[in-house]
């Protein structure tokens, strides 16, 4: 779990960072990092979900759309939305507060995208958190920017991390034969997807309720899996 400890040291300090410079700037430059943290999420996201040319896109399509459905029928953002209501409850003492925003925006960023499941996998399964390592870096780095318009809230995050990546590196055997070929490239573009649709969200274009498309990462690649035992 080396690349998971890293990956929260470096959220950590990217939040710190982040809220002693977001005091002394603007609004309107806040504003500017936001939409700056948006563009570039959006690139990387767009990059992801285009998949290559040997997948069938509809794994992709079915598993986001279902995922969605059944997110939606669960409830999945309203439950990390509570979660983070009561954080921001019992640290705000009733003032107007952004750790709820903050928390439920960075944990989706950070555990969303395919470097997430496969670094953690890699991480696990041989000690190589390479992967992870470069996550970290790019994480602190959004830290920063997210904490400078949203607060500390941005730091409750590393929990998530904690928790996901770090479950994920304890439980990578039971990973590591089935995210493979069609299914590792299926999950990555499902990903690539709810990255886009937080950038949305950072841009403040549309709330898409990513939390809900949660399921389709697990979806995806399970449709490649159905689909390959049928046949």
């Amino acid at each position: 779990m080396t690349g998971t400890f890293i990956n929260v040291g470096t959220v950590l300090l990217g939040t710190l960072i982040g809220v002693a410079v977001g005091r002394r700037l603007p609004q309107r430059l806040q504003q500017r990092v936001m939409a700056g943290l948006g563009l570039l999420t959006g690139v990387i996201g767009m990059d992801l979900a285009l998949p290559p040319r040997s997948l069938n896109f509809l794994y992709v399509m079915g598993g986001v759309l279902l995922g969605g459905l059944i997110g939606e029928a669960i409830g999945i953002e309203r439950w990390l939305e509570r979660l983070g209501d009561r954080i921001q409850a019992t640290v705000s003492r009733g003032a107007d507060s952004t750790v709820s925003e903050a928390f439920v925006t960075a944990s989706l960023l950070f555990c969303v995208g395919p470097l997430t499941v496969v670094g953690s996998i890699q991480d696990g399964l041989t000690g190589d958190y390479q992967a992870l390592a470069t996550k970290a870096l790019l994480d602190g780095f959004a830290a920063i920017a997210l904490s400078a318009a949203l607060g500390w809230g941005v730091g409750l995050a590393a929990i998530t991390i904690l928790v996901i990546q770090g479950g994920l590196s304890l439980g990578a055997g039971l990973f590591d034969q089935v995210l493979r070929g069609q299914a590792l490239a299926a999950l990555v573009s499902a990903g690539g997807v709810l990255i886009l649709g937080i950038s949305l969200k950072l841009l403040n274009l549309l709330d898409v309720k990513v939390g809900n498309f949660l399921p389709a990462l697990v979806l995806a690649p399970a449709l490649v899996g159905i689909v390959a035992a049928v046949r």
